[in-house]
């Protein structure tokens, strides 16, 4: 964390487990945000906790809304709430009506419509950062509990390529939904909400989307308060965007882009409290799209830039370089293949600040803090190379050279998430060709592998989330040839006499 303004540091000395900002010289009268809470990129925050800004002024409460300034846990869904003005109108608290989901990952974005007591506005860029619940602590002792038939038919391959596991139905409870290739549809199974971590058959009928859909992203586009998707289908050329209808089921928009999106991620990308997206483009040399939100969860046409290298596939928005404008972290499948850091400019345009070695070709990444020293990290799965890569960063939007983890064959998935509860993020690959394989962190970035699970044929992905509500982190491993789901709960060390059966799992 940098050094704190002088005028601040009293401030921060009066709000504990807060984090202060000095990072960026202000313009006069402009109104700053100068503390926060909790803290960008922290691991373990409360899932009952508020999430508060503190301004250098006071802020105008009427400026002050559910489009200015809101959060959405990428399980938990969109965290409505009141909000609470304190210290003389300089902090301001969302304080969300139920729980952040365990161990998920929550953006907050804050609008430049918000403006102080005098009428100064914020920085056109707006502000949004991002941090992480806690996980209860386990013993690592898992339990196969269902194995999900996401087919109609037992023939009729649907090839699940994806997943997102987010509350739709806003009853508490997360659902699961499954991105399919061949059928191109999304499968939505309900959480049955009993605690079993059981889901009902999926709705009928299957909402359709467009050939070899995968890539996914869940937020809240059109901003009434339901979870939507961002889809990325790579043989028509286009990303579809579902708006949440609150039950599980979704209207749609289709927007063309480039060549073959392979990579999907969401964002304000332009400050204006609404969340953009933004794709690679893999076909031919390869390049990137933003799509803007017109607020309403419509999506202008593309426009295109280029990402710094060949064949842009993976794909991530992370802070690197810590000024409260989200930025992009990039994957090239090509040889070499490199991590290509673009840091956001808040105006709906990104300036490409560091290059560095993958340790291979890039199928997928995730960005997140694994070592605890406060700086976004990047996680890699390298496909080609059979191996699995953590690049640390610096937290001025470089990244160290890669250190390699050996994987199994053809990994194409990397999910990070406290597994066992320890304060640090695990990181679970998936290898098509191969299992799921579960690497558990020291604290410091260095991953062991502690668990193999074996897949039914091929395992595509795998999703890290609280499916029983009971405060750790369960599995939802997705077989793409299979079209399985097996569902896999993270319990307790068992008592004396007591067995699991783990039919799909090896040490």
């Amino acid at each position: 964390m940098k050094k704190a303004l002088y005028l601040i540091t009293i401030l921060a000395l009066l709000l504990p487990f807060t984090f202060t900002l000095s990072r960026r010289l202000v313009s006069a009268g402009e109104l700053q945000i100068i503390a926060i809470s909790p803290p960008p990129r922290s691991l373990a925050a409360a899932t009952t906790a508020p999430i508060s800004l503190t301004f250098n002024q006071p802020v105008n409460p009427a400026t002050i809304n559910s489009h200015t300034f809101w959060a959405f846990g990428k399980w938990s869904g969109t965290a409505a709430g009141s909000y609470n003005f304190t210290n003389g109108n300089q902090t301001v608290s969302l304080i969300p009506n139920r729980p952040f989901s365990a161990g998920e990952q929550v953006m907050v974005i804050v609008s430049h419509h918000v403006q102080a007591q005098d009428g100064s506005p914020m920085r056109q860029a707006g502000y949004s950062f991002q941090f992480w619940t806690a996980a209860a602590a386990t013993d690592l002792q898992f339990e196969i509990i269902d194995t999900i038939e996401v087919r109609t038919l037992p023939n009729q391959s649907t090839r699940a390529y994806g997943g997102v596991a987010t509350d739709f139905n806003g009853d508490g409870w997360l659902d699961l939904s499954i991105i399919n290739e061949d059928s191109a549809d999304v499968r939505v199974f309900l959480n049955k909400a009993d605690g079993s971590g059981l889901f009902d058959p999926f709705l009928q009928p299957p909402t359709p989307v467009n050939w070899q859909a995968s890539p996914n992203e869940p937020s809240d586009f059109n901003r009434d308060g339901h979870a939507d998707i961002a889809i990325a289908n790579i043989s028509t050329n286009s990303i579809t965007v579902l708006l949440g209808n609150g039950d599980g089921t979704f209207t749609s928009q289709e927007i063309t882009v480039g060549t073959a999106p392979r990579g999907i991620a969401v964002l304000d990308v332009d400050g204006d409290g609404d969340i953009d997206i933004v794709n690679t483009n893999s076909g031919g040399s390869g390049n990137m799209s933003v799509l803007l939100n017109n607020g309403h969860g419509v999506f202008g046409p593309p426009t295109f830039f280029e990402g710094g290298a060949n064949r842009e596939w993976g794909l991530a928005a992370a802070d690197m370089n810590e000024d409260g404008i989200l930025d992009l972290v990039i994957g090239t499948y090509a040889t070499p293949s490199y991590i290509l850091i673009q840091t956001g400019n808040g105006d709906g345009t990104f300036t490409l600040s560091h290059t560095q070695s993958a340790g291979g070709p890039v199928w997928m990444l995730n960005a997140s803090d694994v070592n605890g020293d406060g700086h976004e990290d990047v996680a890699v799965a390298n496909s080609g190379s059979n191996t699995g890569s953590i690049l640390l960063g610096n937290g001025d939007g470089t990244a160290a050279a890669p250190t390699s983890f050996p994987t199994d064959v053809y990994t194409i998935a990397t999910d990070l998430g406290d597994i066992d509860g320890d304060g640090d993020l695990d990181w679970v690959t998936s290898s098509f060709s191969g299992d799921w394989q579960l690497f558990l962190n020291d604290g410091s970035g260095h991953f062991t592998l502690h668990h193999a699970f074996t897949s039914p044929e091929n395992a595509s992905c795998a999703i890290l989330f609280d499916f029983d509500n009971d405060g750790d982190l369960d599995l939802a491993l997705i077989d793409e040839t299979a079209d399985k789901v097996i569902l896999v709960r993270n319990n307790n060390l068992p008592g004396p006499g007591e067995a699991i059966y783990m039919p799909y799992m090896r040490r």
